[in-house]
């Protein structure tokens, strides 16, 4: 047996199957639009198996990464993303109120539960534009922190520039949050403080600074298939695409502008969002897809479904920053039944100073 290594994940396959795995890497970049498309149009049945074939091809079937979110500030955002209620541009339609930076004790006693619930992973955002400078310094000590608690850590903070991408490698970070969102064509009607160039140069600043990408998708925002299918392409066609992809349903918002647009005109069919998530797994074969936002609405059918497209990780916990979800006894009732087991977070590498024999983790 040998192990095929790949950033954020380590899969042990056999045989010719190394040569397959490997290829399917290698080839991520030249996967074509017009492939993409077939896939979409693919009997939704026969849709499913290939992407359960592909998805047994890189991970273990029955298991998932399991990961807690927390915002650490809340609301006033600068940025007018037409389907956040953080954002200040609808804060008197939706009523939500700013807080503060959250103190780095009530981060850490969250960080605490969310290890003792059976989380691996604790993702930590915070509704900016762009971090500033004074806060660099405290978003380090989170990272410091929760690493030493065992878990993996993720940030969600808005744009980058390349200084701060490697400040927060420096700290060890392990993943960093930036969605794509959507489609280039499609954005402008998401989003027109910021462009899609500039959510693909953080990426690029991210990944250039060796911290895993996390960067996925809200669907039900009204796009049409074409752009699930261009948004595909875009993270296929990355030179190595994101470690770990989201794909979120949108959760409307009254009050925000696309939530107003989704609860007039109806939400997207939930086996078009599944059948998204299945074309994401073939397409990205090695990356942990995320069932996300939108699950706490989901049968325990649907939601079996969504696993079977190749979907293996979700979050855990009763919130996504200010949206709802699947409270956490019922993850537990469904992933017994469905006899999946949450991963373990990887280990800390101890490290052994060759002059003094010191032991640090790393």
């Amino acid at each position: 047996m040998s192990t095929l290594v790949h950033p954020g994940i380590n899969t042990h396959v056999e045989g010719n199957n190394e040569i397959t795995a490997i290829t399917d890497l290698q080839n991520s970049t030249k996967i074509s639009r017009d492939y993409i498309e077939s896939l979409f149009e693919m009997p939704f049945m026969d849709l499913l198996l290939k992407a359960q074939n592909v998805h047994r091809q890189h991970f273990n079937a029955n298991e998932v990464q399991v990961s807690t979110l927390l915002s650490i500030k809340t609301g006033n955002c600068p940025e007018d993303c037409g389907y956040c209620s953080q954002s200040g541009h609808y804060r008197d339609k939706t009523g939500l109120e700013a807080e503060k930076l959250l103190q780095v004790e009530k981060v850490i006693a969250a960080a605490k539960k969310a290890k003792a619930s059976g989380s691996s992973r604790f993702c930590m955002g915070a509704a900016w534009k762009h971090p500033s400078d004074k806060d660099m310094p405290y978003i380090a000590t989170l990272i410091k922190e929760v690493k030493a608690l065992g878990l993996e850590t993720c940030m969600t903070l808005g744009m980058l520039n390349a200084e701060q991408s490697q400040q927060l490698a420096d700290a060890g970070l392990d993943y960093y949050n930036h969605n794509l969102d959507t489609s280039r064509r499609y954005y402008d009607e998401v989003v027109t403080t910021r462009s899609y160039d500039d959510r693909l140069q953080t990426i690029d600043h991210v990944r250039r600074s060796g911290i895993n990408v996390c960067s996925g998708s809200i669907v039900g925002m009204g796009e049409s298939r074409e752009d699930r299918i261009d948004w595909v392409h875009q993270l296929a066609s990355m030179p190595l695409p994101p470690e770990s992809i989201p794909v979120n349903l949108l959760v409307p918002i009254k009050g925000t502008p696309l939530g107003d647009k989704v609860l007039s005109e109806g939400q997207l069919p939930v086996l078009e969002w599944i059948r998204t998530i299945a074309v994401t797994r073939i397409c990205c074969p090695s990356s942990y897809v995320r069932l996300s936002a939108g699950r706490e609405s989901l049968s325990d059918a649907e939601q079996a479904l969504a696993f079977m497209a190749g979907a293996n990780s979700f979050f855990y916990g009763d919130k996504l920053l200010t949206t709802g979800n699947a409270s956490q006894s019922n993850d537990d009732r469904l992933m017994n039944q469905l006899g999946l087991k949450p991963m373990a977070p990887k280990p800390a590498l101890t490290v052994i100073d060759a002059l003094s024999g010191q032991k640090s983790q790393v």
